[in-house]
């Protein structure tokens, strides 16, 4: 799909669109973050980023913003970091103003994965006889979008698991105590990644044991993400912290009374089709999906940890290491079942060291089976 070879210049330009699409980072769900910069004889002219659904996409702003400036943009070039969009969504085709707006050239990072896109943009572009490239720095602008790709792909969200372990892997007491294993450095960190996604997943087990309220406070953000209890017997509290406006409480019973005293403090009870009385994660995963959910942020227990893993559903593990040992009888980070062979193990790609305060922090991928 490429033309021409990539000189340093569209790099740096690209470079540019990906800063610029971060900003939208707590923001554009369930839209991707999107970035545009729009160049003529090598100088910016106009820059761009998505915010929100339903407000003007990046390739508008940025076209926008040279037109402010008294800009020509016509026989300019245009970076953009996602395949401009041809549908009428909330707002008309992005692909439809770059060809009104005369770009002579339009580099796209990466191939838009909404079925509804799907190459359409750049087949519109190439139709104008506008020249066009695609496929620059797509890795990062990947890595950017990783939870809208895998909803519109797959239909659920990237599912990225935090741990906080001591450095034998224990999560907490054999009681139920894990407050606190790792530093207030790592907590703020963990923080900044329940900030980033659409919604953050606990289980029953969490909610009885530490009351949690899941909500991001360490850092600024300005949206909370969507709140979700794994309860398959709809044992919540009503008074547990984690309930209100913006929780969805999945669950495998049906309990009336129970059900309408946490719709009373605002919660959303989603009854899923169970086997054995327990929600079917795999169904929930859907559900979210179709709720717009590109990016789910999981701080569980150890039995909610192995049952995502086992099922094959957890993307990224997200790991704090405190430099601490809390022996044989304290909680481990996931309940599996025992292996007889090496072979069978679970395998992880770290890509991602580092140290947070006095803690480590860990980012590996799970390997597809």
């Amino acid at each position: 799909m490429t033309s021409t070879p990539f000189t340093d210049s569209d790099r740096r330009h690209m470079a540019r669109a990906l800063e610029l699409a971060r900003l939208g980072l707590y923001t554009t769900t369930p839209n991707p973050r999107v970035g545009c910069v729009i160049v003529r004889d090598d100088v910016v002219i106009g820059e761009g980023w998505h915010a929100r659904a339903g407000e003007p996409h990046a390739e508008v702003l940025a076209l926008r913003a040279a037109g402010e400036r008294g800009e020509r943009t016509r026989g300019a070039t245009a970076y953009v970091t996602l395949e401009p969009c041809a549908h009428h969504g909330r707002t008309p085709p992005c692909c439809e103003a770059l060809i009104a707006a005369g770009v002579a050239r339009v580099v796209a990072a990466m191939q838009d994965p909404n079925p509804l896109v799907a190459g359409e943009g750049l087949a519109r572009l190439r139709a104008a006889n506008i020249a066009l490239d695609c496929g620059l720095m797509s890795e990062q602008a990947r890595e950017l979008n990783l939870g809208f790709v895998s909803r519109m792909t797959r239909g659920r969200p990237w599912v990225r698991l935090k741990v906080a372990a001591s450095l034998d892997g224990k999560t907490a007491l054999h009681n139920g105590l894990s407050q606190w294993i790792t530093s207030s450095e790592a907590r703020r960190d963990g923080h900044a990644w329940r900030a980033q996604a659409c919604a953050v997943l606990t289980g029953i087990g969490t909610v009885k044991d530490d009351d949690p309220r899941l909500t991001v406070r360490d850092v600024q953000t300005p949206r909370q993400p969507l709140r979700v209890v794994v309860d398959s017997r709809l044992e919540t509290p009503p008074r547990a912290q984690v309930i209100g406006e913006g929780t969805l409480i999945a669950t495998a019973a049906d309990a009336p009374d129970r059900a309408q005293a946490l719709r009373a403090r605002g919660a959303t009870i989603v009854v899923l089709p169970n086997a054995g009385g327990k929600v079917e994660l795999p169904q929930l995963m859907l559900e979210l999906g179709t709720r717009g959910i590109n990016e789910l942020h999981v701080e569980a227990g150890f039995k909610l940890n192995g049952s995502l893993m086992n099922e094959g559903l957890v993307d990224e593990v997200l790991l704090y290491l405190a430099p601490s040992l809390m022996g044989d009888k304290a909680r481990g980070m996931f309940h599996l079942p025992e292996l007889h062979a090496l072979s069978n193990q679970r395998k992880l790609d770290f890509f991602e060291v580092c140290r947070i305060g006095p803690d480590l922090r860990i980012r590996a991928k799970v390997v597809p089976v």
